[in-house]
Parts: C-alpha cells; structure tokens; sequence
C-alpha cells in the first residue's frame, strides 16, 4: 500500500512538473519596431473588390524593406461574423493571407481584437453604452469570439502571431477588465499555452492605468500594452472627432505647449480640456508618463509594448517630428517595442492610391532609412 501510495504521489508530481514547465517555456515572439495595418479589415465600411485590393502582399514586402519586424492587424466583429454569430468568410481568408504573407516577408503579426458589438472604445464620444463589462453573455461571445480565432490561427507558430484579446478596454471599475483578463486568459491557454497573449490596460490602453492592471503571475508569454497619444492638443490638432481638436491657437514643442495668453484666448468650452497642456511637454515628461507601465512590465517579468502612437496628417510637421523623435527616443531608452498607427491612413506615411510615400520625412525617422 505505501509503494502504491509512493508511486501515485511520484506520478502526481511528474504532472505538476510538466504542466509547469509548459508554463513557464517562452516561446520566441519578439517585437521591436511595427505599425498598424489600420482601416482595412477594421474601422471601415470597404468590402468587395475594395478591401481585397486595399492592401496586398507588396505592403508586406515593402514594410519587411522599410525594416519592421511586425505588424499589427486590428479586426472588427461586424466583418468576421454576421449578427447572428455566422462567419463571414472572405475577412477570415483575408486574415489568413495576411498572416501568410507576412510571414513569407519575415514579419511578426499581433492580430488584435479591435472592435466587437458589445464594446467600442469610441462609444462614450458617440452617445453609446458599451455592456461587456456588465454583461456575462457578452464577455462569453468574447471568448467564443477566441476560440474561433484559435481554431483557424492555431497552426500559425507561436513565434509569429500573437493575440490581442481587445483593443483599449473601457470599464467603469478596473477590476472588472483584471476579471475579464483572467476570464479570457485562462479559456485561451486551456487551448494554446505557448500563445503569446497581449493585454493592455483599462481606459484606452492608458499609462495612468497601468497601477490597476492585474494579469496571471508567472506566465511570460504576455506583453503588455499601452497606447500613447499626448499630449493630445499636439497629435490631435484639428481632430474633429475629439473636443481638444477644436483647439486653434499656436502650439510649441518642445516646450511649454500652449501658453497663458494663447490658452485665455481659447473659447471658453475648450479650457477644461486645455488646462493639462499649458505645462511643459517634452521627452521628460513622455518618460515621466511611461513610469507606471515600464514598472508593471518589469513586475511580471514581460515585455512592454505601445501599439498605437502617431500624429494627425494635417499637424504641422516639424512639431510632429520633433515630437516623434522624442518619443523614439524614450522607446528605445527603455525598451520599449512600438507599433506606429499607422500605415496607410490619415496618421500614416504610405498612401495607397498613388502607391507612393505621403511623408518621407516621417518613415525616414521610424525606420532610420532614408529612400
């Protein structure tokens, strides 16, 4: 009897230790220098001949030429599955011939869970509600969400594509996106352990967030992600959709962004929203915002990533470049990989319909090439 007890505890032991050494293996899914593959199958109404031809395997070639090692996809419900939860099977080719051509040009994709019905990060500027965070069905159409995903990426190695469970997360309370990270992680690695898994932080991936963000202990293949586009009255000038575009007045940078006599000259209704950039900005403050997240990348041991950072086509380009070198700078002083956002659409520097460069001057300092 006591053999046979010896015996079970010896075998009980063999399969803890496999299960954690499955674990902790990491797999080999690094990233450094990206940009988002925005507008295509995402944040557009272009289907047909239009989306099929809007980006094809020579964006991929000339990104590999250009010297990135990835990209970022970003994918939206409504063109994957139909509101019935029927799959819509040209965006799932697409994907997949994005990932295959992507590969075939040596580049890494995060394919990132960017829009779905029941949570748009956009909805508190539109006057919607998002219910994922109230709703369990919903948070379990997410997951089920995954596990198609899972099925048809699975084969793709886990040192190329990474999953983004969910773009800029909005939740009233951050405890209920920390719920929802260990909700979906945990259903993801029951299926795929070795995936790398990228989560950001609540309220639009920001830095200030990052000292709520709770993930799994232990598990290294995640990186951490946050989202940086300040300051805003910079990068945003002349938005129309968000309030600090309606900002007219004379900007510096580095330096004291908007001064007192430009800031009480401002229209009243803009003044709340102009109050944080009458401050000094530069590549100090950038580094002061980043302290929180480079501190919880470095708590859990993972690597940190901002996967969207960029400036508005129309902002005056020697701020967008000054701006933009300074932000290159603390990436690279701290690690930190980046993907631009984007490529090809109003933050971008490729325009695809005359197939040519609309900002050399920006790619050259992404890239370090000159072309």
């Amino acid at each position: 009897m006591r053999k046979t007890i010896i015996l079970a505890a010896a075998v009980l032991a063999m399969a803890f230790s496999s299960i954690a050494s499955t674990a902790q293996t990491v797999n080999n899914f690094t990233i450094k220098r990206g940009t988002n593959i925005s507008h295509w199958l995402s944040q557009t109404p272009e289907r047909g001949e239009a989306r099929r031809q809007h980006i094809k395997e020579e964006d991929f070639a000339r990104l590999e030429e250009l010297g990135f090692d990835f990209v970022r996809i970003p994918i939206d419900e409504e063109q994957f599955w139909d509101e019935q939860g029927n799959k819509l099977p040209e965006a799932w080719q697409l994907l997949t011939q994005a990932l295959n051509w992507a590969g075939k040009h040596h580049l890494r994709t995060i394919v990132d869970m960017h829009i779905i019905r029941f949570h748009d990060f956009n909805a508190v500027n539109e006057g919607r509600t998002n219910v994922l965070f109230t709703s369990d069905k919903a948070q379990q159409d997410l997951i089920n969400m995954w596990y198609q995903l899972s099925d048809a990426l699975k084969a793709y190695s886990v040192d190329s594509v990474a999953y983004e469970l969910m773009n800029e997360p909005v939740a009233d309370e951050h405890e209920q996106w920390n719920k929802l990270i260990f909700k979906a992680h945990k259903a993801l690695r029951e299926r795929e352990p070795q995936r790398t898994l990228v989560i950001g932080s609540n309220m639009w991936q920001a830095t200030w967030t990052f000292k709520y963000l709770r993930i799994p202990e232990g598990d290294k293949n995640i990186v951490l992600s946050f989202h940086y586009y300040e300051p805003q009255a910079l990068t945003h000038y002349g938005a129309p959709w968000t309030p600090v575009g309606g900002y007219r007045g004379k900007l510096t940078y580095p330096g004291r962004l908007i001064s007192q006599a430009d800031y009480d000259a401002a229209p009243d209704s803009l003044k709340p929203v102009l109050k944080k950039y009458t401050g000094v900005w530069n590549r100090e403050r950038i580094a002061q915002d980043f302290r929180d997240a480079i501190a919880v990348a470095k708590k859990y041991g993972v690597q940190l990533y901002c996967g969207e950072w960029g400036v508005y086509e129309p902002v005056d380009r020697e701020l967008a470049y000054k701006w933009t070198k300074d932000m290159l700078w603390v990436f690279d002083k701290y690690n930190i990989a980046w993907a631009s956002w984007c490529y090809d659409n109003d933050f971008g520097f490729w325009d695809q319909k005359t197939q040519s460069f609309k900002d050399r001057p920006l790619v050259e300092l992404l890239t370090g090439k000159k072309k």
